[in-house]
């Protein structure tokens, strides 16, 4: 979405998404401990999201992984922020060897045997925006497969 801004009195077009966290929000069918294991178990992990070497859902814990598309790879980078154990994570999101650093938040909220999970994702400004696999919209399409499909299959299947 493109909106016009004006900073002294000149008008600047600015892409929203791109100055705004992204955020998307699904029910899943699963009670929230099992979610929880869902995003915070490496073995579990790998099967829906990334396949991460060492994850710890503990704060200042640091973890890695290789994941790209059409043969661009990047390392992400991450250091957990803040763990509420079966409520809230949360990690720093940053790819080795370009600058900028952005905050995905995990938010989840029981519902019996549902779970409405929140996703955020904060700073994708910070990323170089000369490179489309850094497009706002770009995580929109990651995050909306990953959240919307790849969890909720995987929650379906592993109930």
């Amino acid at each position: 979405m493109i909106e016009t801004v004006y900073k002294n009195s000149s008008p600047i077009k600015i892409k929203t998404l791109e100055t705004e966290p992204f955020l998307i929000e699904r029910t899943l069918n699963a009670p929230v401990e099992r979610v929880w294991k869902a995003i915070t178990d490496k073995d579990e992990m790998k099967q829906w999201y990334f396949d991460i070497a060492e994850f710890e859902p503990e704060v200042g814990f640091e973890f890695k992984f290789t994941a790209g598309n059409e043969g661009r790879k990047y390392v992400h980078l991450g250091k957990i922020t803040e763990v509420i154990p079966k409520k809230k994570l949360s990690y720093s999101w940053r790819y080795e060897g370009y600058e900028g650093n952005s905050f995905v938040t995990f938010e989840l909220f029981a519902g019996g045997d549902t779970t409405r999970l929140k996703l955020t994702h904060e700073g994708l400004k910070t990323f170089p925006m000369n490179n489309p696999d850094f497009a706002a919209e770009s995580f929109a399409e990651g995050w909306s497969y990953i959240i919307g499909t790849s969890l909720k299959d995987f929650m379906e299947k592993h109930l």
